[in-house]
């Protein structure tokens, strides 16, 4: 073989090996033998900060989701800096930042540099949803973390305010589908909201001068209580007025109540002739079909634009590259 043939061989090997590396696949068992317990010690972080928050679950899967839909899940949303994507609305509400801090500090005395903040991220939130009454599932996992925050793709996150087609298309931008976006806004049945998110739909909805139709009247009377003409937009108020801190289908009940709190929210099923309302009826009445789909989903999230094999690196600080 000629020179020349060796050197082409040995270039479309190196080729072929740097594609197969940068479309690695995450695998639930990645860190089998590198740091074999890493989700005994992410979950032992996570209840010790129960006892100090008791809001944490439902924050750190909000954490995940606002991470994966931003150029994909590479823990670019914990970086600090003047471009920093947690400074940008819609992130000015999230929170965590420093529990997630906690975990890394954990993980780096145990197996140092070996787990990626992305993958924290990921495990912080099924823990959460778990340890909060919900399903479980095994993360997939060897996600590595970006080197640079992305601001201004921070409009693909989607809004409480924004219409349903609006919404639809930015998980359909995801790879996600209907049953997708319905299962993962399910994760509404814990948390709590601020009132600025939603008031418009209390007093002066489109410009209406009127609360919005589709809730309930007397649901707008004790919101307006809460959350007073002119009070204070930052008020924190319960997502699913009934069971906030627990993960179940009660969402979706409210829903069919319309008593969805954000207008993202109830639109799912107040949307004449949107393929959500059949699947919102079906997670109202079956929670282990909610709870499967969940999971399904999150998985699919958590698949967004993985950095994997030789790309990213692994942050030794969660808040800033190597």
């Amino acid at each position: 073989m000629s020179s020349f043939k060796i050197l082409q061989t040995l270039f479309l090997l190196s080729a072929a090996m740097m594609i197969a590396e940068s479309n690695a696949q995450l695998s639930g068992t990645f860190y089998a033998k590198t740091c074999p317990n890493v989700s005994s010690i992410v979950r032992s972080v996570l209840q010790n900060a129960q006892q100090n928050d008791i809001w944490i679950f439902p924050k750190l899967v909000r954490l995940h989701f606002h991470d994966c839909f931003v150029h994909g899940c590479d823990a670019s949303l914990l970086l600090n800096g003047t471009d920093s994507e947690k400074t940008a609305t819609p992130n000015l509400s999230t929170d965590g930042y420093s529990v997630i801090d906690d975990i890394k500090t954990a993980l780096e005395i145990s197996c140092p540099r070996v787990v990626s903040c992305a993958d924290i991220l990921a495990l912080a939130a099924q823990i959460s949803v778990s340890l909060a009454g919900g399903p479980t599932w095994e993360v997939p996992l060897g996600r590595r973390d970006g080197r640079t925050a992305h601001r201004e793709a921070i409009g693909a996150i989607p809004s409480a305010h924004e219409s349903l087609n609006n919404i639809t298309a930015k998980f359909k931008n995801m790879g996600l589908d209907s049953t997708d976006l319905v299962a993962l806004s399910g994760v509404h049945t814990f948390g709590r909201a601020q009132c600025s998110s939603f008031v418009d739909r209390l007093y002066n909805f489109n410009g209406s001068g009127k609360s919005d139709p589709t809730l309930n009247a007397t649901y707008v009377k004790s919101l307006t209580q809460l959350c007073p003409k002119g009070g204070n937009g930052g008020s924190l108020i319960d997502l699913d007025e009934s069971t906030s801190l627990s993960f179940d289908n009660n969402y979706f009940l409210n829903l069919q109540n319309h008593r969805g709190l954000l207008q993202s929210d109830q639109e799912l099923f107040s949307t004449s002739g949107a393929d959500t309302v059949a699947i919102v009826n079906r997670f109202a009445n079956s929670q282990s079909q909610f709870f499967d789909s969940f999971a399904k989903s999150m998985i699919k999230m958590g698949n967004i634009s993985p950095l994997t094999g030789s790309n990213g690196e692994i942050r030794i600080d969660c808040r800033k590259i190597n």
